[in-house]
């Protein structure tokens, strides 16, 4: 049976190879060594030990995907040769070397691999940070995802292996901690360590293996920056026995009105394009979900766990063009699909279980608003817009009629008719009206402003010929 041996090479010269490996030296066999970028090498080449390299995979191929798949290709078709082959790998094999990785997990007809294991470049670089491994979170250069990146944890970045990795955690630190945010750059093979500003993480002279990036806990820092865990220890600490009287009072009902006002100034904050008063509102509305979370799981019905689990598995599921097998090559077609799953999963068998399934609690507006979509998805509808206009002055005819017969309640019933209608017209625009509607709010209110600041006399002294022409006045400015 033949024989594959992978050996650890630790991170120095000679000195970190296990006694297991060093004897290895002493035998006969054919040598693979991964690279030849290693303080190894130099020993084997002293010692005039023969042995190849996959260097050139490194160098030829377009993703290291390709180059390790090209790697296990060579061993495999080298040991139908040799029979018994030693692969030494930089540190230890268990820790960033795919090859291994791939002959642990696939057993291999006819052939036996054993592992000969020497101190990691992420041990040496752990002994390195001294007393800062506390609370630490590994992320590997090339795969980490811009949310594993935990402010509350100490950070090793491994796997820094050329300078566009580097300028990714550049970028992607800079947006997070701030670009003079400070950081040690780690170089293991010479145990080297450099404090450095995240602005000054792709400018080094060259990244390799050896190359590594320590970033401290903010906790230990005097930078003020927060993550969603921090927003739901202080919701905790408000809700505790030593909290805030008013929080600790508070339960979903009492606090349902806020979570309505806090979504119309995240939409307020939109349209004036305030982005600082927008990062402020959306915290404000993130307070009420993780407020109703913790009160939820104070209760014992829920918590932020399953918040965000929901939300993540209906994402999944209700994008099957991003995440399934199902195309959508528009935006038309990437709702129909969201509508029609979403009516499966809540059974809805009928366009009058759809209809029923409009929120309550929705402004009458955007209620309307919804319910004449679901009508127009059977052909309840006007052909075109023109048919929409002809309804509001057909709804306008009628509300005057009424008012003339002093019916309150048909003139209700007629200006909600005519409401209905315009909502209907709005629609055909695809302009929501309760966000026109506010808009309007908002200007009559700036230029009632602008009445009040320019009048030489009180607005109760006003005329209302004096108003109307300081409000055409507004409105030109």
């Amino acid at each position: 049976m033949a024989k594959l041996t992978i050996i650890g090479t630790g991170t120095k010269k000679i000195d970190d190879i296990s006694f297991k490996g060093y004897r290895t030296l002493k035998d006969e066999v054919f040598r693979f060594v991964r690279t030849d970028r290693h303080p190894f090498v130099e020993y084997l080449l002293e010692k005039s030990i023969q042995f190849k390299t996959f260097d050139k995979h490194f160098e030829e191929k377009k993703n290291l995907d390709q180059v390790y798949e090209s790697i296990i290709d060579e061993i495999l078709e080298k040991i139908k040769i040799e029979d018994n082959i030693y692969y030494y790998v930089p540190g230890s094999p268990y820790y960033g070397d795919i090859v291994t990785e791939y002959f642990m997990k696939n057993n291999i007809d006819d052939m036996e691999v054993e592992i000969i294991d020497s101190i990691s470049f992420w041990q040496k670089a752990i002994s390195l940070i001294d007393e800062n491994n506390e609370n630490l979170k590994t992320l590997s250069g090339e795969e980490y995802n811009f949310y594993d990146i935990d402010i509350n944890s100490n950070l090793l970045f491994t796997q820094i292996f050329n300078k566009d990795i580097a300028e990714k955690i550049k970028l992607d630190l800079g947006e997070i901690y701030g670009d003079e945010y400070k950081v040690n750059i780690i170089d293991v093979i010479s145990e080297n360590t450099m404090e450095i500003p995240v602005l000054m993480v792709d400018k080094l002279k060259k990244y390799s293996f050896s190359t590594y990036i320590f970033v401290e806990s903010i906790e230990k820092s005097t930078k003020e920056l927060y993550n969603v865990n921090n927003l739901l220890k202080t919701m905790e600490t408000l809700r505790g026995p030593d909290g805030c009287p008013w929080d600790r009072k508070q339960t979903h009902k009492s606090i349902r009105d806020c979570l309505i006002e806090e979504a119309y100034e995240v939409v307020d904050a939109i349209e004036k394009e305030d982005y600082e008063n927008f990062i402020e509102e959306l915290g404000d509305l993130l307070l009420q979900v993780v407020f109703h979370a913790q009160i939820a799981r104070e209760e014992g019905y829920f918590n932020i766990y399953d918040v965000y689990t929901g939300i993540c598995k209906k994402l999944n599921e209700r994008h099957p063009h991003v995440f399934g097998d199902v195309d959508a090559e528009n935006e038309d077609e990437a709702l129909k699909s969201w509508e029609y799953i979403k009516g499966k999963e809540k059974k809805l068998n009928t366009y009058h279980d759809k209809l029923l399934e409009v929120p309550k609690a929705l402004s009458p507006l955007t209620k309307s608003y919804k319910i004449q979509k679901i009508a127009a998805e059977v052909g309840f509808d006007w052909p075109d817009i023109n048919g929409a206009v002809s309804k509001i002055h057909e709804e306008l005819d009628e509300l005057l009629k009424e008012y003339d017969k002093i019916d309150k309640d048909k003139i209700e019933d007629e200006l909600g008719d005519l409401l209905f209608a315009i909502v209907n017209f709005s629609r055909f625009l695809k302009i929501n009206p309760d966000i026109a509607l506010n808009r309007t709010v908002n200007k009559f209110i700036k230029r009632f402003k602008y009445i009040e600041d320019n009048s030489n006399k009180s607005l109760k002294d006003m005329s209302l010929e004096d108003m109307d022409e300081l409000w055409e006045k507004s409105k030109r400015q």
